[in-house]
């Protein structure tokens, strides 16, 4: 049966040394072996020889069930990128917003920090609104203020086009 083949961990006839350190399947060190040897020890259970540390002095080399080794490999992967999770949360106001919506968007996005998700911030102006971008401007230093303490700056406010942008991290 031909088995999917992983290029980071070579299998059986696969590997290239001719004398591995082998650690059998119980994780037990059995010692220096020649690849030949190697393989009928791993042919005897039923199992498969895969080198698992390619740069040590002699590589190292283990007698596991493959499709096993590659389902925890890949089990691990997964929970590893599960803690790093990050997502871009955007908020969209226009210049001439209430103080308490505005209010409203900021509890919104302490929220979003305090799950370590990053924010940004969006003015959008239309027609002669553009006229004063101070107003965008003291709006997103009131919102950078009042998220001091749950996040930082990671971009400062500027003009994207019609739209004034902040973005904002986790602390």
């Amino acid at each position: 049966m031909e088995r999917f083949r992983n290029l980071q961990y070579p299998i059986n006839s696969d590997i290239r040394d001719e004398t591995l350190r082998i650690i059998d399947d119980k994780g037990e060190n059995v010692g220096i072996l020649t690849k030949a040897e190697a393989l009928k020890k791993a042919s005897e259970v039923e199992l498969d020889l895969v080198l698992i540390s390619p740069s040590a002095n002699p590589p190292v080399a283990r007698i596991i069930d493959y499709n096993k080794f590659l389902y925890i490999q890949n089990k691990k992967a997964a929970e590893q990128r599960k803690g790093h999770k990050t997502e871009l949360k955007e908020l969209q106001f226009k210049p001439n917003i209430d103080d308490f919506d505005l209010q409203v968007k900021i509890n919104r996005a302490k929220e979003f920090l305090s799950d370590g998700d990053k924010v940004k911030f969006t003015v959008k102006f239309y027609g002669r609104m553009l006229n004063n971008k101070q107003i965008g401007y003291d709006k997103m230093n009131v919102i950078v203020q009042a998220l001091a303490e749950s996040g930082e700056v990671e971009k400062s406010t500027m003009m994207e086009g019609n739209f004034m942008v902040t973005y904002m991290k986790p602390k």
